[in-house]
């Protein structure tokens, strides 16, 4: 094929950084492959990527939309008026832009996006990033040209002729990584070179309230255990964080937000985090043992069953949210110690990895375009 046969496309979705970190990886390798691509991302109004999209170098439209109020049934009358309304704007977008190709990442904006451009018979690719399908992709399947995901047997919620396993889509900077400086990555955290024993906390792009609570109230734990924090907080965390480690002459570093993933991964012994896609794809790339606590407040409970998709192959450590203040820090530090342990899950954890995924898909695009 040609450089230069895929002209414009379209990506939509966001709403969290599981959304947003492939949807930039496949943009960023579809500019890789083809220079003089035009991009052009849909998100939601008021979301995460109406910001991050543009930080990264790519043009973004917003629409109106919203989710389902699962618990005031009474205002979805509102978000269906504002669907109809999105899908109309989309309809527009889609109609200027002339894209080559229409690809849903997932998050609000990805249903009327994806519905008008199957209603304008523009070909749709959908990256399906858990292990269990939500109900707008298994809507959106039935219309799709390709359906992208990152498990096996996913046919149980997508017409079987139209999946690919690729694997999601991660950060360049993590899956590719530049030569690791040890030093330098403790210096960059402010830690210091006799750091060991180093555990990365992470709760998702949003923060995780359960995570910072079950570390910061054991911080006395984790400093007689001799064990180095770097904890990610999310922005509603980070002031409580370090007022509660101020308290204390132990090795934390605390932060809303880590930059430098590639570096604080490169470091870790250990890895605690929520069960969102993007976060396990790169924990199995990277084979970290890792102790996942899946968050209760998702669609169909998706993070469960991701976090089921490793724990029954004895590649991590589940810990349910209404147990991890009890158990999330002793089960930790008793992982740390334990290197045989760390060991098998590092190497259960790599045989579920799937690299090179946004090249894969980028490679799905151009079969489409074909």
């Amino acid at each position: 094929m040609s450089i230069g046969t895929i002209k414009r496309v379209i990506i939509s979705g966001g709403g969290t950084g599981g959304h947003i970190f492939p949807a930039l990886s496949i943009a960023d390798t579809l500019r890789k492959r083809y220079p003089n691509v035009e991009i052009l991302f849909i998100g939601a109004e008021g979301r995460m990527e109406m910001t991050r999209v543009p930080a990264a170098g790519y043009s973004i439209k917003g629409l109106p939309v919203e989710g389902l109020k699962r618990k005031q049934i009474w205002k979805n009358f509102g978000v269906l008026k504002n669907f109809f309304v999105s899908l109309v704007m989309a309809r527009d977008i889609i109609r200027q832009f002339q894209p080559d190709v229409v690809v849903g990442v997932g998050g609000y904006a990805s249903a009327p996006t994806l519905k008008a451009a199957q209603s304008l018979g523009v070909p749709t690719l959908i990256q399906e990033q858990n292990s269990y399908a939500g109900l707008t992709n298994k809507f959106l399947s039935r219309r799709a040209d390709r359906i992208c995901v990152a498990y096996p047997a996913m046919e149980r919620f997508f017409p079987k002729d139209k999946i690919v396993l690729t694997g999601n889509p991660i950060r360049p900077q993590i899956e590719f990584p530049q030569h690791f400086d040890r030093a330098e990555a403790l210096r960059y955290f402010g830690l210091s070179e006799g750091a060991e024993r180093i555990v990365l906390v992470v709760g998702g792009s949003l923060g995780a309230l359960t995570i910072n609570e079950s570390i910061g109230l054991q911080l006395e734990q984790w400093r007689l255990a001799g064990i180095t924090l770097i904890w990610q907080t999310g922005t509603s965390y980070q002031d409580k964080a370090r007022e509660l480690v101020a308290g204390y002459d132990a090795p934390i570093y605390t932060n809303a937000f880590i930059d430098r993933m590639d570096l604080a991964y490169g470091l870790a012994d250990v890895v605690i985090s929520r069960a969102g896609a993007g976060s396990i794809s790169e924990i199995c790339l990277l084979g970290k043992p890792s102790v996942l606590v899946p968050s209760p407040n998702v669609a169909e409970d998706h993070q469960t069953k991701n976090a089921l998709a490793l724990s029954s192959r004895g590649a991590a450590i589940l810990i349910a949210d209404r147990d991890a203040r009890r158990e999330l820090t002793p089960r930790t530090i008793e992982l740390v110690k334990d290197e045989t342990m760390c060991a098998s899950l590092h190497g259960e954890a790599l045989k579920l990895a799937q690299g090179r995924a946004a090249e894969k898909i980028v490679d799905e695009l151009e079969k489409l375009i074909r």
